[in-house]
């Protein structure tokens, strides 16, 4: 299978561009207050040489973005669609209702009519596929993809251990994945895990013979693989990396917190 690349962050990318981001809406703020902004960070993606493209949805939901999510997400489908122009993928994000690094925080099943409401207005919307993303308990992660599933979409699922790891080993992620995998989702990722600890959660979901991609956080900011003064020198760092989740089998590879449009350049100028 050929490997495609997945664009970058886009809120720490809003936030070395200058644009300040605050819970509950993070990202989603900028396509109220700075769309252009928005579209620029798109743009340099594309150029990149980022072939999909993850809208700026991960907030635009009822319980974090309140009045206004749907037309806000409708926005930003349509923000990053004009910006990467016609034939590359765009994907709709969906994240977890809470936060993603406190799985026990998650509602679990009863965040279904939420994940229903936002998969069904994505599909409205005209992505080309349904990302559910940065989810880490179980029971959430699988009702977030069956309500994606219904809407005839085609569903990723990307699992997250926590930034460093901390939260899921590669066998518990494993596990979660497996099950995803039963329900008939078409790519099963990694994501938000710092890009030196990756690889063995890369493997571990690999190893289930599921279609696998990834795309990893920039990790502590000592490790200099990124974050807001990203050099050609950290992002040549971070593809390196890359070349052991490709040996495990991904083939979707792009970037998380902390990278930037360098990174997406060095990973196109690698494997593409």
């Amino acid at each position: 299978m050929a490997l495609q690349i997945l664009d970058g962050a886009i809120g720490t990318e809003l936030v070395s561009r200058g644009l300040t981001l605050d819970a509950p809406t993070w990202s989603a703020r900028a396509i109220r207050q700075a769309p252009t902004l928005l579209a620029e960070v798109h743009a340099a993606y594309a150029e990149a040489g980022a072939t999909l493209h993850t809208a700026n949805t991960f907030r635009t939901q009822p319980r974090a973005f309140g009045d206004g999510w749907r037309d806000a997400l409708t926005d930003a489908v349509r923000i990053a669609r004009d910006a990467v122009g016609p034939g590359p993928a765009v994907l709709g994000s969906m994240a977890p209702v809470e936060d993603c690094y406190r799985p026990d925080s998650s509602p679990g099943k009863e965040a279904r009519a939420e994940h229903r409401q936002v998969a069904s207005a994505l599909a409205d919307a005209g992505c080309d596929v349904l990302l559910c993303e940065t989810f880490a308990h179980r029971e959430e992660a699988l009702v977030a993809a069956e309500e994606a599933m219904a809407t005839g979409v085609s569903v990723w699922l990307s699992l997250t251990a926590g930034p460093f790891g901390e939260l899921r080993t590669p066998g518990e992620l494993a596990s979660i994945g497996k099950d995803a995998a039963s329900i008939g989702i078409d790519r099963l990722l990694v994501n938000c895990i710092a890009a030196t600890r990756i690889a063995p959660y890369v493997e571990a979901v690999a190893a289930l013979g599921v279609p696998t991609g990834v795309y990893a956080n920039a990790g502590r900011e000592d490790e200099a693989l990124g974050w807001g003064a990203t050099s050609p020198a950290a992002a040549d760092a971070y593809a390196a990396l890359a070349e052991r989740w490709k040996e495990a089998g991904a083939s979707v590879i792009g970037g998380c917190c902390g990278t930037a449009p360098l990174h997406i350049q060095a990973l196109a100028d690698r494997f593409s």
